[in-house]
């Protein structure tokens, strides 16, 4: 009954497999396209494009994100994100910028962040994303470039076959 009350130890919170960094984009690096499927990304580099990701998306301190509409489960900005934001969870760190309106069931910002647009609360938020599992995903192979020798190669063999077939040439 007067026992000395010991201190509990804080465990650290296992983040749950949806909300863990599972791919980086370096700052060395510069992507242009789309990124899609399920699992963690953290951007530290500069990325022009589409995404949309079931999972966390991390845009760090030095990402720069140019998006026309961002979709993750997770959205954590501490670098420059321009384009409308739907997510589950957004958080904009002190450091984070973002331009363009944000849909999400939560939100939160520290000190200092900074928001240009418009924010929308929703108690659910669809993201339009289906999970997918690597067993589903699709790999597309493209092929390798031609060699300048062959691409002129195959443009004067098909300079010759047309001319063949041109009306005054019978």
């Amino acid at each position: 009954m007067f026992r000395k009350r010991t201190q509990e130890t804080a465990r650290p919170i296992q983040p749950i497999q949806s909300e863990r960094v599972t791919s980086v984009l370096g700052s060395g690096t510069i992507w242009k396209g789309s990124l899609s499927g399920s699992g963690g990304v953290r951007i530290e580099g500069a990325f022009e494009g589409d995404i949309a990701l079931r999972g966390l998306l991390v845009v760090g301190a030095t990402g720069r994100v140019t998006c026309p509409h961002l979709r993750a489960s997770v959205v954590i900005i501490a670098g420059a994100l321009r384009g409308d934001i739907t997510a589950e969870k957004v958080e904009i760190r002190a450091s984070g910028r973002v331009w363009g309106d944000v849909v999400t069931a939560a939100f939160s910002t520290e000190e200092g962040a900074f928001l240009r647009g418009q924010i929308r609360m929703e108690d659910k938020v669809d993201i339009g994303v289906a999970a997918v599992t690597p067993a589903e995903a699709v790999f597309v192979e493209e092929s390798p470039p031609a060699q300048p020798g062959e691409a002129a190669q195959e443009k004067t063999e098909k300079t010759e076959n047309e001319s063949e077939q041109l009306p005054g040439n019978r």
